[in-house]
């Protein structure tokens, strides 16, 4: 592997599990035991290799957020997107738990990351579309579509600060985890349910089960 890829790959392991504000690029070298020049060689600073990590983030997005060109769209694709979704969501959690402060501090990143949500949004529009066609979804005007993939993806979106800010104080750490992310697939699920078909609820919701994490929702004492 390439010492750049390297520098990639180690970058996304540490921003992940000590958060990117206390990792600096001596960090990142002392981890892969490079100098620090070795790595300015390959990033100018820490921004770049953000960005970096971003573009790869995207275009892993842009892989599977595709309706299939072969055949008609089935119930279990819609599983397989969100499934894709929240591992993305898990593999970069770094990007999701502090992107405002991330996009903040690089205008290209912010630029990118906007037009990235946009072609997001699209993409979601027309998977519902093609759900309608195969008579998943019921039918909905595209006001309703573009209203259902907007919140679809504000889901997504804030479902690593809904954890943090619920859960961290009680839980610590361990409210962050594979399982807690990967809950969101039954959030989605639970959301999209009554615009199904009927006859495609059953299996929607036997599907679902296998995302629930029990403790998402904190007892609110009421």
């Amino acid at each position: 592997m390439k010492t750049k890829d390297k520098i990639i790959l180690a970058s996304l392991d540490l921003f992940n599990e000590n958060g990117e504000r206390n990792v600096s690029t001596n960090h990142i070298a002392a981890h892969l035991n490079i100098s620090p020049g070795n790595l300015y060689y390959h990033f100018r600073n820490k921004s770049d290799i953000i960005y970096e990590i971003f573009k790869n983030y995207k275009l892993m997005v842009d892989t599977y957020l595709n309706v299939p060109f072969d055949r008609a769209i089935h119930i279990n694709d819609l599983i397989a997107y969100l499934d894709a979704v929240f591992n993305g969501l898990w593999a970069y959690r770094f990007l999701h738990r502090d992107l405002e402060h991330l996009l903040e501090s690089d205008e290209r990143l912010r630029k990118d990351y906007r037009q990235f949500t946009l072609d997001c949004l699209e993409s979601v529009r027309a998977i519902i579309y093609e759900m309608e066609k195969s008579e998943i979804y019921r039918p909905m005007t595209d006001s309703q579509r573009q209203s259902k993939a907007l919140n679809t993806w504000l889901i997504v979106t804030n479902w690593m600060t809904y954890l943090k800010t619920v859960h961290d104080e009680e839980k610590g750490s361990n409210a962050l985890n594979r399982q807690t992310i990967k809950h969101g697939v039954y959030q989605i699920l639970d959301y999209v349910m009554p615009y199904l078909h009927e006859d495609k609820q059953a299996l929607a919701t036997e599907l679902q089960a296998a995302y629930r994490f029990d403790g998402i929702v904190p007892n609110s004492g009421i």
